[in-house]
C-alpha cells in the first residue's frame, strides 16, 4: 500500500515526459496585438491549426489531430450554450478556460489508466471597449498561462505556444524586443513570422542560447515559405460585419511578405 503514492506519481512523470515527446515537433503558433485586433499566424504543411471559437474568441492548437478537433467542439459547445442560456456579453474566455477546458484537461491527464489529450492549446479573446486583449495558453495537465492582468502585472501584448518550454520561451524573449500593438497588418504579419522563426529554429537545434539574428531569420524564412504554406487570422475590433474573425488567404499574405522572401 506504501508504494501506491509513489507509483502514481512515477506514472505521472512518465506520462508527461510522453506527452512532451509527442508535442516536440509541433509547429509555433503566434497570436498578437496589431492596430484593428488581434492577429493569429502559423506555418503549417498539412491542416488547419487557427479555428474560430465564438464571437471574439478564438484558438490555435498543435497535437493530435483528433485531440484537436475534440476540444475545440467542447469549447464551441460550451461558448454557444453559455451565448445562448445567457447572452453573448456573458461569454469570456476566462470562463472558458478555468471552469472547463482546465478541469477536462487535468481530470484526464491524471487519469492514469485512461488516454490524455496529446493537445497544447493557445486562446485569444479580443477585449469588449477598452478592455485589454487577453491571451491564455492551455496545457495538456490543465494548467493555465495567460498574458497577465493579475496582481498588478501589466498586460503583455502577445500570446504564443510551440512544441517545447525553451522554443516557447524565446519566442517569448523575442516579442518582448519587439514594438507591438500600434502596427497596422503588414509590419505586424512581419513580427509574428520572424516570432513563428525564432521558435522554429529553437525546435531544429539550429540556434544557441540566444536569440537567431536577422540574417538566420531571413534565410530560414525563405526556406520554410518555399515548401509550406502561411496561415492567418484576425479578430478584427471594427469589423463591419456581425462577426469578428476573418481568415486571410495566403494570396493576400504573400505580397506584404515580397521583400522578405527572396535572399
Amino acid at each position: 500500500m506504501t508504494e501506491e503514492p509513489y507509483r502514481w506519481v512515477e506514472a505521472i512523470a512518465n506520462r508527461r515526459e510522453y506527452i512532451e515527446h509527442q508535442l516536440a515537433g509541433g509547429s509555433p503558433i503566434v497570436a498578437l496585438n496589431y492596430a484593428d485586433g488581434i492577429l493569429l499566424l502559423t506555418v503549417s504543411r498539412e491542416r488547419q491549426k487557427l479555428f474560430e471559437i465564438y464571437d471574439r474568441i478564438a484558438m490555435g492548437a498543435i497535437g493530435h489531430p483528433g485531440d484537436i478537433e475534440r476540444l475545440r467542439m467542447a469549447a464551441i459547445e460550451v461558448t454557444s450554450s453559455e451565448g445562448f442560456t445567457r447572452s453573448a456579453a456573458d461569454v469570456s474566455l476566462r470562463r472558458l478556460a478555468n471552469y472547463s477546458l482546465s478541469p477536462a484537461l487535468k481530470a484526464a491527464f491524471e487519469q492514469v489508466y485512461g488516454a490524455p489529450y496529446l493537445a497544447r492549446l493557445l486562446f485569444a479573446e479580443l477585449g469588449r471597449g477598452k478592455a485589454p486583449n487577453l491571451f491564455v495558453r492551455l496545457e495538456f495537465d490543465g494548467s493555465i498561462h495567460t498574458n497577465g492582468g493579475a496582481l498588478g502585472r501589466t498586460f503583455e501584448e502577445f500570446g504564443v505556444i510551440s512544441g517545447t518550454a525553451a522554443s516557447t520561451e524565446k519566442m517569448e524573449r523575442f516579442l518582448q524586443t519587439q514594438e507591438i500593438g500600434a502596427g497596422t497588418l503588414q509590419p505586424s504579419v512581419r513580427v509574428a513570422l520572424d516570432a513563428w522563426l525564432v521558435g522554429h529554429l529553437t525546435l531544429s537545434g539550429e540556434t544557441g542560447d540566444g536569440l537567431p539574428t536577422a540574417e538566420q531569420l531571413k534565410t530560414h524564412r525563405v526556406a520554410q515559405l518555399a515548401n509550406a504554406a502561411l496561415e492567418v487570422a484576425v479578430l478584427e475590433r471594427n469589423s463591419v460585419l456581425p462577426m469578428t474573425w476573418r481568415s486571410i488567404p495566403e494570396l493576400d499574405i504573400r505580397p506584404l511578405l515580397e521583400n522578405d522572401l527572396s535572399l
